[in-house]
């Protein structure tokens, strides 16, 4: 069986691109084959990445792309090598995309050919809470989409996947049928469940993604003033924003912190990754605009003390007082105090309770329920 995976992204930092990455690698040694297509554009830069790749015998193709708004907002061609390339099954990325009304189209002109070519949808989430991320021109195309494109096309696709609960309501507002939804979240690696614990726990708090604004890091380095430990420390790891980490490095100073909070590189490696999350005592995301925030399922896989803001996707992983804590959003007081909480507690089964609540994401079970949805 031929599989088209077809996402905006196939280059640099991108949730979308990770799952894909991970779910053609693991169809592929199914015996599925696999190709994908992309915008030849790197996640996070203006960067042009090569037209042609390959990945453990899977070819990327990426095409020549005009970007028309933000990241995701951008047109590219692709119907000819699609049609081209004949496949069974198209597993379109990301919910009000231009690419992904082109599968549509391609697949019906598949169909008129003979060739059966089911269309899956993955969402990714694209319904921020309060619309925190995008201008008013982009505002205004998600709107127009979302009135004459979405209720349109939506129950064209054979199934929806969501990535998380709380887009369900959404897109069942946006006009898709209960029937054609399902659930299926991003996997996270098997490691992160088995790998035995060797580092040590420091007296810290860790954040691990990217350095933007939407994470709202601030609030978390203006907490540091109001925590009862005055020795413990902040650690952020990922890839930073010139002009937002210039930004935080004032945030730092006016807070008079400098000594307690310290920036480190991006990790990729699995095994790395581990090891830094283990050798935290809590593990804090502060943002307010998530789809599935990866880093915190993985921080909960490794039974840590997670704190999250109150937002939507959040929430949706985290229960306070369960298996995790939820502060007031941009609130670095409230945070302070759910911080001061979970030290001065035991928390042996919130811990316990934050693993076995994310045990469903472990890849080996995902990729199960994708292969299902396929046959």
């Amino acid at each position: 069986m031929k599989i088209l995976e077809v996402c905006p992204y196939s280059a640099g930092i991108c949730g979308v691109w990770t799952r894909v990455l991970e779910e053609s690698k693991r169809l592929n040694k199914l015996g599925f084959e696999i190709k994908i297509f992309s915008s030849f554009f790197e996640k996070g830069s203006n960067k042009k990445v090569e037209l042609n790749d390959e990945i453990e015998n899977m070819k990327i193709q990426r095409f020549s792309a005009i970007k028309l708004g933000g990241e995701s907002f951008m047109s590219w061609n692709f119907e000819k090598e699609a049609i081209d390339y004949s496949p069974d099954i198209i597993i379109a990325h990301n919910y009000r995309h231009l690419h992904t009304t082109k599968c549509l189209k391609i697949a019906e002109k598949l169909r008129r050919k003979g060739k059966k070519c089911k269309v899956f949808l993955v969402t990714h989430a694209p319904f921020p809470e309060g619309n925190l991320t995008r201008t008013k021109i982009q505002t205004a195309i998600v709107k127009f989409y979302d009135a004459f494109i979405g209720p349109g096309t939506l129950n064209k696709f054979d199934k929806i996947l969501t990535i998380s609960h709380w887009e369900i309501p959404f897109l069942l507002k946006a006009g898709a049928k209960k029937n054609k939804i399902i659930y299926i979240p991003n996997g996270i690696p098997e490691e992160f469940f088995t790998q035995k614990k060797t580092e040590r726990e420091e007296n810290k708090i860790l954040y691990l993604g990217r350095v933007s604004p939407k994470k709202k890091l601030e609030t978390l380095i203006k907490a540091i003033s109001y925590l009862k430990d005055k020795k413990i420390k902040i650690e952020i790891v990922g890839p930073r924003e010139a002009e937002y980490y210039a930004y935080l490095l004032k945030v730092i100073k006016k807070t008079n912190s400098q000594n307690r909070i310290k920036f480190s590189e991006s990790i990729y490696n699995i095994k790395d990754k581990i090891k830094k999350l283990d050798s935290a005592k809590i593990y804090i995301l502060p943002s307010r605009v998530e789809g599935m925030p990866q880093s915190l399922v993985e921080a909960m896989a490794r039974e840590k003390i997670v704190i999250g803001s109150n937002s939507l996707a959040i929430r949706d992983l985290i229960k306070d007082g369960e298996n995790g804590f939820l502060f007031e959003f941009d609130n670095p007081k409230d945070l302070a105090e759910k911080i001061n909480e979970a030290l001065s507690q035991k928390n042996s089964e919130i811990k316990k309770q934050a693993r076995k609540s994310v045990e469903h994401f472990s890849w080996d079970r995902v990729i199960k329920k994708i292969v299902n949805v396929i046959k």
